[in-house]
């Protein structure tokens, strides 16, 4: 029997990457997307922490009552706003996943960011994560300047070029991307370079398979 799985965004860019990375799996998937929370957690001075918790929350209990077999956030933001939700499902966090593959690496490594207004949340989060682990991370932030209005502008490839020409020029260190919009240019420069470049989706689908017990599609 198929798992249903509530994919909760915060843009359209990030479906495809889900229906990309679980197609060989026995899932339907249901997508919900809001983009204007973040553009007003972004804008509104007057738009609270306290208001984007709650709206988070709101949205994660309406994607509950979907009736699904679990909850799957892909947006680092809602994430850090939500914290903890008792659910009668598993609500799935991508960032995790790739918290523990960062907390394996004992050498300097580098995260690389579009968005600025994720960095502190993911940070501290990955910080939390780190000390439940009894681990002690060695880690530069990057962000990539003004890139992030593209792909929220709809502008798709200029933003994946824009990402792939700065990783190209930092491969210096271990390095990762933090956002899901940024997977397909890390997976573009891992071709072009042999290049490891560590991204939360494919810790992500490691993580859901196992969690989920998810089958192969025969």
């Amino acid at each position: 029997m198929k798992k249903r799985i509530g994919c909760l965004h915060a843009h359209y860019s990030n479906i495809d990457y889900i229906e990309i990375a679980l197609s060989a799996y026995e899932v339907e998937l249901s997508h919900f997307v809001d983009p204007g929370l973040m553009v007003r957690v972004m804008t509104d001075p007057k738009f609270t922490d306290s208001d984007a918790q709650s709206k988070v929350k709101e949205q994660v209990e309406w994607v509950v009552r979907s009736g699904v077999d679990a909850v799957l956030i892909t947006c680092t933001n809602y994430i850090a706003l939500l914290g903890e939700l008792s659910t009668n499902v598993p609500i799935i966090k991508m960032d995790e996943p790739y918290f523990e593959a960062l907390c394996q690496i004992d050498q300097p490594q580098t995260i690389l960011f579009t968005n600025p207004d994720t960095v502190q949340g993911t940070m501290n989060r990955l910080q939390q994560y780190a000390r439940s682990k009894q681990k002690t991370l060695n880690i530069e932030v990057q962000v990539i300047e003004n890139t992030f209005a593209l792909i929220m502008s709809g502008k798709k490839d200029e933003y994946q070029r824009e990402v792939v020409n700065f990783l190209k020029k930092n491969h210096h260190r271990v390095v990762s991307v933090a956002q899901l919009s940024m997977v397909g240019a890390a997976k573009q420069v891992e071709h072009e370079t042999s290049q490891t470049i560590i991204n939360p989706l494919n810790t992500l689908v490691t993580s859901m398979v196992k969690q989920l017990n998810l089958k192969a599609k025969e």
